[in-house]
């Protein structure tokens, strides 16, 4: 008999944690669950935890047995099943915290991306000297060799966009982050040079919301919104003093939808994004 995974991914995690609302949807217990499909109660429960792998068949099959006729969610259930190798990101599990690792590979299986940072500038943004000037300020201090990790880390999650098949990205970002000095002026003059080259990509949307935009609704926490192959995939991540917050509840994914679409609309377009960038790096 398998043996349960004791460190099981994100997606493993997020493919149980729908099984399961799929199941309560139907008003069935995980030991009714078990008796349909010929399982035992402990193995529902170890799915629907993470701890146990699933195929794309027995997906379909407890989909069945739940009354799902939503055809495409249980296509993109199906089709989170059966992977074997590990991410990249995996080279860094004895190094940094196991929601650091959650948030790349989320972030690795997003079809699209949609963020807003009102203090820092996004992570897939940052150039090296800007990371490293960031990672140099937080409490508790970090040792020389964990910026690194931190740095090295941060420089990999980028190639995501940069793939022969890019997600979407937008990137919302108000004036106070463009503001905010991470390092000698250099940096920050190559950081806002970096945002204008980025914002040139075809899939790559840079919107600024200025000072005098008005208000709008944030608390000042980073929202990093990642889009699934549907709808009911979709995940948040807040970025908090205690690391990163993934959200995936149905109520709580439709409000901060609701946030994004507040603070765009208080965004510059993005050509006079690139003009406000830029005179900001003269005027450093």
């Amino acid at each position: 008999m398998p043996q349960p995974t004791p460190l099981p991914t994100a997606r493993r995690r997020r493919l149980g944690v729908e099984l399961r609302r799929l199941r309560e949807r139907a008003d069935l217990s995980a030991t009714r669950a078990a008796t349909l499909v010929g399982a035992t109660q402990s193995r529902v429960s170890n799915i629907e935890a993470g701890r146990y792998g699933v195929s794309a068949e027995r997906v379909r099959t407890l989909a069945r047995h739940y009354d799902c006729t939503d055809e495409p969610l249980i296509d993109a259930l199906a089709a989170m099943t059966g992977e074997r190798r590990r991410g990249w990101w995996e080279e860094y599990r004895d190094i940094l915290s196991p929601r650091m690792l959650d948030l790349t590979e989320v972030e690795h299986h997003a079809t699209a991306i949609r963020v807003a940072h009102v203090i820092n500038i996004p992570g897939l943004l940052q150039t090296t000297d800007h990371a490293r000037a960031l990672f140099g300020h937080t409490v508790p201090p970090l040792k020389p060799h964990e910026v690194e990790h931190r740095v090295s880390h941060r420089i990999k999650r980028q190639a995501l966009l940069h793939r022969k098949q890019p997600p979407p990205y937008t990137a919302i970002i108000h004036e106070a982050a463009l503001r905010m000095r991470f390092g000698d002026r250099d940096t920050v003059r190559a950081q806002l040079g970096h945002l204008n080259e980025m914002s040139e990509l075809d899939h790559v949307t840079i919107a600024v919301v200025p000072f005098d935009g008005g208000p709008f609704h944030t608390s000042g926490q980073g929202i990093d919104s990642f889009h699934g192959p549907v709808r009911q995939l979709d995940t948040v991540q807040l970025d908090t003093d205690h690391g990163a917050e993934l959200i995936d509840s149905p109520a709580q994914l439709e409000r901060y939808r609701l946030i994004l679409d507040r603070m765009q609309r208080a965004t510059l377009p993005p050509a006079r994004s690139r003009d406000f960038i830029a005179r900001l790096a003269r005027d450093l």
